[in-house]
């Protein structure tokens, strides 16, 4: 199962997301085993979203972030709340995405949560 906690502050501001494990979606066939395309879609909404705060929003100098590929584990964390609009619309589109696809694929699959940091 993937999980993906996003942390906000008590003015509802975004600290950062973590995003660890595997969907385990994929159906095993008699001689191979299916691409996962949940771990995939949740993997580019991801990846996506880091890019373009870096590229569109610039908040480079603003976060940090570290990935694991052994462990299917992303850490991007921001330095100060967000508090950039472009920053915002990219972050709401990602939590958007993110809980779109646990309602289409299930809970068992990917669990979206939010903390207060």
């Amino acid at each position: 199962m993937t999980t993906v906690i996003i942390t906000m502050n008590n003015s509802k501001q975004y600290k950062g997301f973590i995003c660890s494990g595997h969907a385990g979606f994929a159906k095993k066939t008699l001689f191979f085993k299916q691409p996962d395309i949940l771990c995939s879609s949740i993997s580019t909404l991801v990846i996506n979203t880091i890019n373009c705060l870096e590229l569109i929003a610039g908040e480079q100098a603003n976060m940090t972030y570290e990935t694991d590929d052994s462990l299917a584990h992303i850490n991007c964390q921001f330095n100060e709340p967000v508090i950039n609009e472009k920053s915002i619309v990219l972050l709401d589109a990602m939590v958007l995405g993110l809980t779109e696809l646990s309602k289409e694929y299930g809970n068992e699959y990917l669990q979206v949560k939010f903390e207060e940091v």
